[in-house]
Order: C-alpha cells, then sequence, then structure tokens
C-alpha cells in the first residue's frame, strides 16, 4: 500500500538513495532539509529519475507533519535538534531513525552515545506516543541511486511495537532489500555499532559498500 514518507536529511546520499528508491516504488515522498529550495531541487531531481511526480520538498517540520511515517537520516550531530524541530509534527506515527553516532575522526570506533544508542535517544526525546523503529544504517549509499543496482545488504530492525516493524520490513522490500525483525529498540545499539566495523572494512579492503547477511533462514 502506497504511503507518504518524509525523509528527513532525504539531500543527503543515504536518504536521497532511500527516497529515490520508496518514490521508484510508489510511495509519495517529502525530502525535508533546513533549506526547503534545496528540498525542491532533490525533489525534482527524483522526480526526473523515475519520470512521475512522486516527490516534493519542504523544511523538515512540514515535512513530517504532511507524512504517514517520518524517516531521519541525518548525521548524529544534527539528531537531537532535528528530532526537537519535528516532534510535535511525529505525535503519534512511525519514525525510522537511520542514524549512527559516529564521531568525527574515529568513525571505525564504535561509540555509544550517552542515551545507549541515536535510536534509544530518539525514543526519549519524541516520547512514548512515536513508534521508533531503527533501520538501514548498514545500507551503504554508494549503490542505493543505482535503481537497478541489488543491494547485496541484508536490514536490521529494531523496535518495540511489531506492526511498525513489520510495516519498515515492507518498505525496505519496496526498496529492493531483504530485512529482519532484529527484536527490541534497545538492540539498535547493534546496527548502528556495526556501521564502524563495516566503515572499517571498506577501508581496509579498499571498497564502498560491505555489509552483512543473514544466513541459515
Amino acid at each position: 500500500m502506497a504511503t507518504t514518507i518524509a525523509v528527513l536529511g532525504g539531500t543527503g546520499p543515504e536518504g536521497g538513495g532511500l527516497a529515490l528508491r520508496w518514490a521508484h516504488a510508489g510511495h509519495t515522498v517529502i525530502i525535508g532539509s533546513r533549506d526547503p529550495a534545496r528540498a525542491q531541487a532533490a525533489a525534482e531531481a527524483i522526480n526526473a529519475k523515475i519520470g512521475a511526480e512522486r516527490a516534493r520538498g519542504a523544511e523538515n517540520p512540514v515535512a513530517a507533519a504532511e507524512a504517514e511515517v517520518v524517516a531521519l537520516t541525518v548525521p548524529y550531530a544534527a539528531h537531537a535538534a532535528t528530532i526537537e524541530s519535528v516532534r510535535a509534527a511525529c505525535q503519534g506515527k512511525i519514525f525510522i531513525d537511520v542514524t549512527v553516532p559516529l564521531v568525527p575522526g574515529k568513525v571505525t570506533r564504535v561509540a555509544l552515545p550517552p542515551g545507549g544508542s541515536a535510536s534509544l535517544e530518539a525514543q526519549a526525546l519524541l516520547g512514548p506516543e512515536v513508534r521508533v523503529v531503527t533501520a538501514f544504517q548498514n545500507i551503504s549509499a554508494e549503490h542505493l541511486q543505482e535503481l537497478g543496482h541489488a543491494v547485496d545488504c541484508d536490514v536490521l530492525v529494531c523496535g518495540d511495537d511489531k506492526a511498525s516493524k513489520t510495516l519498515v520490513i515492507e518498505l525496505a522490500r519496496d526498496a529492493g532489500m531483504v530485512a529482519f525483525d532484529a527484536g527490541p529498540l534497545a538492540n539498535s545499539v547493534v546496527p548502528e555499532g556495526l556501521t564502524s566495523v563495516l566503515i572499517g572494512l571498506n577501508i581496509r579492503h579498499k571498497v564502498k559498500s560491505s555489509g552483512i547477511k543473514i544466513t541459515g533462514i
């Protein structure tokens, strides 16, 4: 079923890649940014790629207010401030947190933030009426912009609401990925931490898109 998804930080490579794939799958996408003109330009680029008008741009709070599902794809340095700006607009909605708490200059070292994980901090900031789900941290942006390229990495989905996780798993499938329910939101420390491990593998092996695969299922 088509869903309206706000991608906050959708002008960046990760958010933009997810937005492109969701729009291509038939969802309505609202690119969110602090700069609405930049957001609209990113949306128009998506529409040109898919040959349909399924994306539009808006300032972050407007994008969140108009969407059914909100996805946050900003750097950790902007995580708390962006959440504060959209908190009221997110009440009663599903909030997909794609953020990883990377430390500049030490991105290959796992760093747990004060709240335990970025997603746990998001839940604390947004309150109990928002269903926070963590997903897509381990997906490299390298090939997301290539619609014909298979994403050779599985998605770990963590959250405390089963129905919300099921919807995010379906959204991952729509974007050409395989996703698994990886347990409660407390487990978000694992996919967030894995990102630093994968960055290190990329550097050591001189590649850009190492990932993980779940076997035996």
